[in-house]
């Protein structure tokens, strides 16, 4: 059959892509943003990917045309799909039809760090034998691409809770019926969907519905937002973690190093295990909570998975290097929301000490760009000694009074060039760059990189 998916480069569709073809379909696709990591990782997969949304693209007609979220109506493909009678579906509708009907999934939910925590669980479940089958929003550094069918029962998906396409309004996560569930975390989000938090407490509730009662629910302790979406009813088993010794809590966390590099686990208060890996931040550590707690509904020994997270190599964009320059580090990160801004500046703080540290933010998601969380910024970015605040075009507000209630140095700039030659100037040998950006930032990275190789050269 051949598919043909609009807005195949986004990180659910592009790893949608790679099951479909893995199932034996032909498969192509389009975009108007095609840009590394997941352009290539399509690419290398041998799948024709065509620039923009022309009615062209999908002439000879396709079998189907699966709908990425980002499509609206007056685009020329989908005007032209509605006219012909293409047949279509939304994407998460196809994964929960062609790829999960049978399996039991392990579905990681939250506003932040589910592409990391799916990342782990899917990594936790392969190094104990499992052969899990995922779908990750991300390109993870343990596998060769962002997802796979697998060989077992099991199958680990991140479960967004934006909405599935123009026609289904509905949460992606509701569509996936998981019999393991975390829920990370739960703050407002996606401003261009939901009104309010209480929008989304209700999308999440519809997920609990769909949860046997023979399944498994992970929350932390301390989320509240997620205790009241459990309050509207839960008929499932609920395990919670913590941060730290908390005796309502199932499993916690000791930290040995301040920075969450190095960890012991326990479980009910008694040691079962001990985390020493190249992450950073109690983000990170509480991901691995939710992980080992997941694994464990699924038959892995809690220090089975300790094990496996010790040797857990991350995921692209999500802190990872790309490099160091004359002593100069630079990272990439996808925070784009003041929360996870602040954590991952934390987990840098911790880290580097009293080294330098720099953070070149986009504020470029759809909700940053509405404006909806303004006034948190200068506090989220507080840790970080220079912060560098890029104002795109089509920023409906101005980055100014983010400056103006800045606590350390920070400004303003509308100049990728100047961006870079602040940084070449400046920077010296023990610093930390981390760019933040859920988008390409105009291919700064790639371009600080090589400004920094040429002066060092």
């Amino acid at each position: 059959m051949h598919l043909h998916i609009l807005g195949i480069c986004g990180t659910f569709m592009g790893s949608l892509a790679l099951l479909a073809r893995d199932l034996g379909h032909k498969v192509t696709g389009s975009d108007l943003n095609v840009y590394p990591p997941m352009s290539t990782q399509l690419e290398n997969a041998g799948i024709t990917l065509m620039q923009g949304y022309d009615r062209s693209h999908l002439q000879p007609h396709p079998d189907l045309v699966i709908v990425g979220n980002a499509m609206k109506r007056g685009i020329d493909a989908v005007e032209y799909m509605l006219n012909e009678g293409l047949p279509y579906i939304s994407g998460p509708q196809f994964l929960a039809d062609h790829v999960l009907q049978g399996k039991h999934v392990l579905g990681v939910a939250g506003t932040h760090g589910k592409t990391t925590t799916t990342t782990m669980l899917a990594w936790v479940l392969d190094q104990a034998g499992l052969n899990p089958g995922f779908l990750i929003g991300g390109v993870p550094l343990g596998f060769s691409e962002s997802a796979r069918l697998g060989g077992g029962k099991y199958f680990c998906v991140e479960a967004d809770e934006y909405d599935s396409a123009f026609f289904d309004k509905r949460s992606k996560f509701v569509h996936y019926h998981p019999k393991t569930a975390i829920l990370n975390n739960l703050e407002f989000d996606h401003a261009d969907i939901f009104d309010d938090l209480v929008a989304i407490q209700k999308q999440f509730h519809h997920l609990v519905r769909t949860i046997p009662s023979e399944g498994r629910i992970i929350a932390p302790i301390t989320e509240t937002h997620i205790d009241e979406v459990l309050e509207m009813g839960c008929w499932t088993p609920v395990i919670r973690t913590s941060l730290e010794a908390n005796e309502k809590a199932a499993l916690s966390a000791e930290l040995i190093s301040i920075d969450g590099s190095h960890f012991k686990v326990l479980e009910n208060g008694n040691l079962v295990g001990e985390v020493k890996w190249s992450m950073t931040g109690q983000h990170s550590v509480a991901n691995a909570l939710a992980t080992i707690a997941a694994a464990q509904h699924v038959g892995v020994a809690l220090e089975t998975a300790c094990e496996a997270l010790t040797n857990f190599g991350g995921v692209k964009r999500r802190m990872e290097l790309l490099g160091t320059v004359n002593g100069i580090e630079v990272y990439d990160d996808f925070a784009h929301h003041p929360t996870a801004i602040d954590t991952t500046l934390d987990g840098s703080r911790k880290r580097l000490g009293e080294r330098r540290l720099w953070a070149i933010i986009e504020p470029r998601s759809n909700t940053m760009r509405m404006g909806s969380h303004k006034d948190g910024l200068a506090h989220s970015a507080r840790l970080a000694d220079e912060v560098i605040w890029y104002q795109p075009e089509g920023l409906d507000w101005d980055l100014q009074p983010v400056i103006e209630a800045a606590s350390n140095h920070a400004q303003v700039s509308r100049s990728l060039d100047e961006i870079i030659e602040r940084i070449v100037n400046e920077a010296g040998e023990g610093d930390a760059v981390v760019i933040m950006s859920n988008g390409g930032f105009g291919g700064l990275h790639q371009k600080l990189m090589s400004a920094l190789k040429a002066k060092a050269a």
